[in-house]
């Protein structure tokens, strides 16, 4: 592997055919560092003026910049109704990208997007193969259903074999059994819930998993799961605790604004409707219970199924909303998830991923929604 971390080997390999940027007005490379100006030099980032270059062949570009957004909960190749077309996913895939998302975790898909790694003008996607579930206890068409609880450790080693460091269990649903009284309840038995997070961890895995009950979080919890998606049955107790660990949780506000219009289509479920009303009520003091605890929060879409790709912003900013200082969402969007993903951000050597402001979307999160323009892998794919 070439190293790349010095000024001089990223000159060295720069393609004399191809545009130098020259990226200059505020430039935040985490929440210390702050420079005024950086270049990329075939695709890479340096801090030191290349020579030798011709003013024609630089292009200028001035603003306010960010290294590439991450949206943590994302299903590129997810539809509706269940994977979708490979036009569709590139759609998709684009839709993030011009609203500056450059990084993906694509919590769960049930398509095969690694065509994506092959295409320098979309979005970089880790992946967490498909979500396990069992059958009748997820959407349609979405997850890997077992049948019996006892498959979920060999599944979760297949699925982290497909997947890019990541596997995600869908960690309770609504039972329907229950009749009037169905509600959300856990999908695998606590024993078996830790032996497959051991599977992962030894597989060289983190697992990430869905829950919106109380009931799972315990099981989740005793297993060391990793990330946890909605989070939103944590109690006061139990946000000290993940706080305590440092496991991220991926709030997804746009997802649960919508727990008040599932409450309404569950009429034959009155007791999981008003569960769904009750979270969808607290949604934003919950937010403030994490933030004001300590709890490590990432910013996720859950684009895909029923929500439109390309909201991150939107997401960032009902973040705000509920509490969360611009900057500190700023932060979870861009150098902190993608610290916690292992993906550099704009550091000597590293991929030119980066989207340019005209403000500071740290001093107002709007600004997020207007990207001026967005490099990815050194090219402008967006603006300029």
């Amino acid at each position: 592997m070439q190293d790349l971390t010095t000024p001089d080997a990223v000159h060295r390999q720069a393609d004399p055919g191809r545009t130098t940027l020259h990226v200059r007005g505020r430039i935040v490379l985490d929440a210390e560092r702050e420079v005024d100006q950086l270049w990329v030099v075939g695709g890479r980032v340096t801090f030191t003026p290349p020579t030798g270059r011709r003013s024609a062949d630089v292009l200028t570009l001035d603003g306010w910049a960010l290294p590439g957004l991450v949206d943590v909960h994302c299903h590129i190749g997810l539809g509706a109704q269940g994977p979708v077309d490979h036009a569709t996913a590139e759609q998709q895939a684009s839709t993030d990208r011009d609203a500056g998302t450059l990084l993906v975790r694509d919590a769960g898909s049930p398509a095969d997007t690694r065509w994506v790694d092959e295409r320098p003008d979309l979005p970089r996607v880790l992946r967490a193969g498909q979500h396990l579930a069992r059958p009748k206890r997820y959407l349609r068409h979405y997850g890997r259903e077992l049948e019996d609880v006892g498959e979920l450790p060999e599944a979760v080693v297949q699925e982290a074999r497909r997947g890019d460091g990541w596997v995600k269990i869908v960690a309770d649903w609504i039972d329907r059994d229950l009749g009037s009284q169905g509600d959300l309840r856990p999908l695998w038995p606590d024993d078996v819930l830790a032996e497959a997070v051991r599977a992962a961890h030894d597989e060289g895995a983190r697992v990430t998993a869905h829950t919106f009950s109380t009931e799972a979080l315990p099981g989740l919890l005793a297993a060391g799961v990793d990330c946890l998606e909605h989070g939103t049955g944590l109690t006061p107790e139990m946000i000290d605790e993940v706080a305590r660990r440092g496991i991220p949780v991926v709030p997804t506000l746009l997802q649960v604004a919508q727990f008040e219009a599932i409450a309404e289509q569950a009429g034959r479920y009155p007791v999981f409707a008003a569960r769904m009303r009750h979270l969808h009520a607290r949604r934003y003091q919950h937010v403030r219970d994490l933030h004001e605890a300590g709890v490590p929060l990432l910013v996720g879409t859950d684009a895909g199924g029923t929500i439109a790709h390309g909201r991150l912003p939107d997401e960032a900013a009902e973040m705000v909303r509920a509490g969360v200082r611009a900057r500190d969402v700023v932060a979870a969007a861009s150098w902190q998830a993608r610290a916690y993903l292992g993906v550099p951000g704009l550091e000597e050597g590293a991929s030119a991923d980066l989207v340019l402001y005209p403000q500071d979307p740290r001093e107002d999160i709007a600004v997020l929604a207007t990207p001026r323009a967005v490099v990815l892998r050194g090219d402008v794919v967006r603006g300029g």
